[in-house]
């Protein structure tokens, strides 16, 4: 596949580093311009580029920046991209650590859709719970037994089963973990976040999650 990543953070570069590795062409977008990534380019294949360049034309494209920096994308970067390209967010909301407060998610609305909205498209949750050492260095082959399994919420058909394909290849079990409407079920502070539980495991914190945020996952109020 033809994979953009914009964002070259802790779960870009390691997503860059294991698609490169399995023979993907990939190209890597950060907020410092291409010349940053040389190293990384050097080290792994992979193609520098601005972020317009990193979203066109691709086959799947990963969203893995700041939640507080999307809004700074360009408004136009998805624009007459098809319906069912694969845009995966990985990102995840952190009021008191760095985001600052977004009151739309503080009011209920799935870190996911806010993200919709910012992006203009659609997107695929995944990526989000998983610490980025596991991701570079625990995947197993499929039907290994323990075999850490990921969450996948989206709403397009076709743009999940997309991303849950890559979730396999890259060493990890995908568990559909329904819509964007459900996201919230793996956003920081539920069973699943953080974790490296197997595919039944995932399931099993999926259902317990509850919609709340905890305190320590919110804006603090004054």
């Amino acid at each position: 596949m033809n994979i953009g990543i914009i964002g070259a953070g802790h779960i870009g570069g390691t997503l860059a580093r294991r698609c490169a590795a399995l023979g993907h062409n990939v190209t890597v977008a950060n907020s410092r311009g291409p010349e940053s990534l040389a190293g990384l380019a050097a080290e792994t294949g992979i193609t520098p580029a601005t972020v317009e360049e990193a979203a066109r034309d691709r086959d799947l494209v990963v969203v893995t920046i700041p939640l507080k920096n999307v809004p700074n994308l360009p408004k136009d970067l998805f624009a007459g991209a098809p319906e069912d390209l694969p845009v995966v967010d990985t990102c995840n909301y952190y009021p008191r650590q760095r985001d600052g407060r977004i009151e739309e998610i503080e009011a209920g609305l799935p870190e996911s859709r806010w993200v919709e909205q910012q992006l203009g498209h659609g997107v695929v949750k995944c990526f989000n719970n998983i610490f980025a050492k596991h991701l570079l260095e625990l995947g197993q082959p499929a039907g290994s037994p323990g075999r850490i399994a990921l969450p996948v919420a989206g709403d397009n058909a076709a743009a999940k089963a997309k991303v849950m394909d890559l979730v396999d290849q890259l060493g990890f079990d995908p568990v559909d973990a329904g819509s964007i409407e459900e996201s919230w079920r793996q956003q920081p502070g539920s069973p699943v976040y953080a974790t490296d539980f197997d595919a039944e495991g995932v399931r099993k914190a999926l259902a317990q999650a509850r919609p709340e945020r905890q305190t320590e996952w919110k804006y603090p109020l004054k």
